[in-house]
């Protein structure tokens, strides 16, 4: 049997976790009998706590998984009440393997702290006897092509628009919108993002379709929004796990710098943006309104 370079129990976790992140996939290990070897390896969202556990591809399933847990619990460790995924390989077997387990499973892109474990742990694979000398990518997904939004969807005018970071919550964070989401971690004052920075965005004048616009981009999820030149240019809408849609595309010198400005003011904001949609111009009621981080922003060094 050979040794491996990595502990199983790498920390302890505290009694106060609730979240979890994990991951569970194969890597560029195999064992003596030429087996693929998957890596269960789970993170609390802080990065304290961390659990490694290896398993031939054979025995890969939702109850190896449950069993894992069960383990954990026996051995006193709390469970979380959620557990957070970024691999959609991951998420079908850990759905299926709470279920008993009375633990919510979320879908999520936002995973800085096992991430960054995922890095830290791909130089120690180099370095196991048991590497198989493939290349390794720890964050790769196989994401399709985007998909074009159906014109029963989109709204009547768009572009891109800033407010000030200072400004975002005064305006947004109060108001009684059907669709907001603000989530704590992205305050852009609450990372230190100078209350002037301009905030960049899209905004949608939705019209007649601006609340079932909203609840479309609710439905699906948003992670970021892109914009990507070419011929023509176009704005991408990352969304779920790794889905991605065309919301429109342009040939207009004018909006082309504007995408241009829209990409350099995410990079001054940490990748912080948003998605405004309105029925109309006026200012006084808004459909739904999205903060969002691109991912390439995350720091996972």
């Amino acid at each position: 049997m050979v040794n491996s370079p990595y502990p199983r129990l790498l920390s302890t976790p505290s009694s106060l976790m609730t979240v979890w992140q994990a991951d569970f996939y194969r890597r560029p290990l195999q064992d003596e009998a030429g087996n693929l070897l998957w890596e269960l390896l789970l993170s609390s969202a802080d990065g304290d706590f961390t659990y490694s556990e290896v398993c031939p591809q054979p025995r890969v399933s939702a109850a190896w998984l449950q069993g894992q847990f069960e383990q954990l619990a026996k051995t006193g460790h709390s469970l979380p009440q959620k557990i957070q995924v970024f691999r959609p390989q991951t998420l079908t077997l850990l759905e299926v393997a709470c279920q008993e387990l009375a633990i919510e499973v979320e879908a999520t892109r936002h995973t800085p702290a096992l991430k960054r474990l995922l890095q830290a742990r791909s130089q120690g694979y180099l370095q196991d006897p048991r590497h198989t000398r493939q290349p390794y990518d720890p964050l790769a997904l196989d994401r399709p092509p985007p998909v074009p939004l159906t014109e029963t969807l989109w709204g009547d005018r768009w572009g891109f628009a800033s407010y000030p970071a200072g400004d975002l919550l005064a305006v947004f964070r109060d108001r009684p919108l059907p669709f907001v989401a603000i989530p704590p971690e992205f305050l852009p004052l609450k990372l230190g993002i100078a209350s002037t920075i301009p905030v960049p965005g899209v905004i949608i004048t939705g019209g007649r379709r601006s609340m079932q616009l909203a609840r479309w981009i609710q439905e699906t999820r948003p992670v970021a929004l892109n914009y990507v030149p070419g011929a023509p240019d176009g704005v991408i809408l990352e969304a779920g796990l790794v889905d991605r849609w065309i919301l429109t595309t342009f040939n207009e010198v004018g909006m082309r710098s504007a995408g241009q400005e829209f990409e350099r003011r995410k990079q001054a904001t940490q990748g912080f943006h948003f998605i405004l949609v309105q029925p109309d111009e006026s200012g006084m009621t808004y459909s739904g309104f999205w903060l969002l981080q691109a991912e390439q922003s995350l720091s996972f060094g």
